[in-house]
């Protein structure tokens, strides 16, 4: 989704007591629901026709948020639903983005029976008592959970035994690169390291290989940029055998020192840090790497799907889109959006749930992955030419689809923009400064300061002492 870019790399945290067992949790409801899709066992039930109301037509509200082309595309289906319906009129309420979306909604100032709600937020919307859990709701109504969406998507929005909300758009990250800048052809043709020719998967050495091929002093290009966040450093953790958090559940610290991530690291920084395929410092402050891409002078960048309509919109600019580098697996981040119903009255609940089947129908999933921004969770349109878009840019979309099943959900926790300002200037001199000296001593040093971001202390109600009286 678009608006300001929350990654679903940062999860709100569960504060509950059961929160320790929503992986477990999570991953029992999809192996029921492939089971039960699966089986043999009882006939499922026949869809419900849509909810009737007992007095006249109801008002639904569904709030979403995203660019103007992605409301219309909503207002679009909406105005589809209601042409049809003589239940209920769907109204849409938008903002630009879900920090303004969620802040009128915990306020109050906006009451929507349905929701977008990036899953960073499904604790908080749990813990608030927001949403109704659509399990049931859904397969009421004939939704083949098992057969037609994700099964790490549906993973993702599972907690306490069900499904809570729908999920109902994702991104990997991948890279984004320039191919006037990387052809492989010409690289293979110089005995250069190059991926395979279904572009699948790429080695961090053919990663850097690109990177260095970009990279023409003469034209004053460079080869690769790489966020020197959290988010950005992920994902090369993660395929380098590492781990982000000390904890996959309930994380106290940032496990950056532990001996497989500062191994994973080390290989990076190797690439990251290399000045003759890198942006310098005064080139970065001059403008972001966005810019220098999009005017065709850096030849990769890291990107979620949402950045696909903006490269496209740049007169010239030829791309491509590739997994992220593997080191000793497969590996990436994400942005992962459900759809919620609201808790209330029963007889709305089940009217939203009518429009929400509607809303998953592939003609509606079609509409608003065609728009170029959202990668649908629904499988068959994620495969179709609605997504893929053959006759526009990237040729290989497919690696959006294909790294689906590499996103790794770091833990849930709600603390993450004071994680950021805690460690990412670190991490920024890690990839800029001159020389490091000890790399493990650094890496520790990151972690110490993220403890008091994750495990702050805790208000004590004991009483402090006052001064005794002269």
């Amino acid at each position: 989704m678009t608006g300001d870019h929350r990654p679903m790399f940062s999860l709100a945290r569960f504060d509950w007591r059961t929160f320790a067992a929503v992986v477990v949790v999570a991953v029992s409801v999809v192996v029921a629901m492939v089971l039960y899709a699966d089986s043999d066992g009882p006939a499922r039930p026949e869809p419900k026709p849509p909810t009737k109301p007992s007095h006249g037509m109801a008002r639904l509200v569904f709030a979403v948020f995203g660019n103007d082309e992605e409301i219309a595309a909503y207002r679009k289906v909406v105005d589809a639903y209601n042409t049809e319906s003589k239940v209920v009129d769907v109204h849409i309420e938008s903002w630009p983005d879900a920090d303004a979306m969620l802040t009128d909604i915990r306020s109050g100032e906006v009451a929507p029976d349905l929701y977008l709600l990036p899953r960073e937020d499904l604790g908080e919307t749990m813990e608030a008592e927001r949403n109704r859990p659509v399990l049931d709701l859904l397969d009421a109504r004939g939704i083949a959970f098992g057969d037609e969406f994700s099964r790490d998507a549906i993973s993702a929005f599972s907690a306490n035994d069900t499904l809570q909300c729908m999920p109902y758009a994702s991104s990997p990250m991948v890279i984004y690169y320039n191919t006037d800048l990387i052809d492989f052809d010409r690289m293979a043709a110089r005995d250069l390291p190059v991926p395979p020719e279904d572009r699948e998967y790429w080695t961090l050495d053919q990663f850097r290989a690109a990177a260095a091929f970009a990279s023409r002093p003469r034209k004053d290009t460079k080869g690769v940029f790489i966020e020197p966040t959290i988010e950005g450093l992920a994902p090369f953790i993660y395929a380098g055998g590492g781990k982000l958090f000390d904890d996959d559940q309930d994380p106290t610290s940032l496990a950056l020192s532990d001996a497989d991530t500062a191994d994973a690291l080390r290989q990076t920084l190797e690439v990251l840090r290399d000045p003759t395929i890198t942006p310098t410092n005064k080139q970065l402050a001059e403008k972001p790497a966005l810019d220098w891409f999009e005017e065709g002078s850096l030849g990769m960048i890291a990107g979620y799907r949402d950045l696909t309509p903006e490269l496209r919109a740049v007169e010239g600019l030829h791309f491509d889109v590739m997994p992220m580098p593997e080191l000793d697996d497969d590996a990436t981040v994400g942005d992962l959006t459900g759809v919620c119903v609201s808790e209330g009255p029963q007889e709305r609940v089940e009217q939203s749930a009518d429009f929400l089947v509607n809303l998953l129908s592939d003609e509606a999933v079609s509409a608003m992955a065609e728009t170029g921004y959202l990668m649908p969770t629904k499988i068959d349109v994620s495969f179709s030419d609605a997504f893929l878009q053959p006759d526009l840019q990237p040729a290989n979309a497919r690696a959006f689809v294909d790294s689906t099943r590499s996103i790794v959900l770091p833990p849930l926790f709600d603390s993450w923009p004071l994680l950021e300002a805690a460690v990412d200037p670190d991490l920024e001199r890690l990839l800029t400064q001159p020389r490091i000296d000890d790399l493990e001593a650094e890496l520790e040093a990151i972690d110490e300061k993220s403890k008091p971001v994750l495990q702050p202390e805790e208000p004590t109600d004991e009483p402090t002492e006052s001064a005794s009286p002269n």
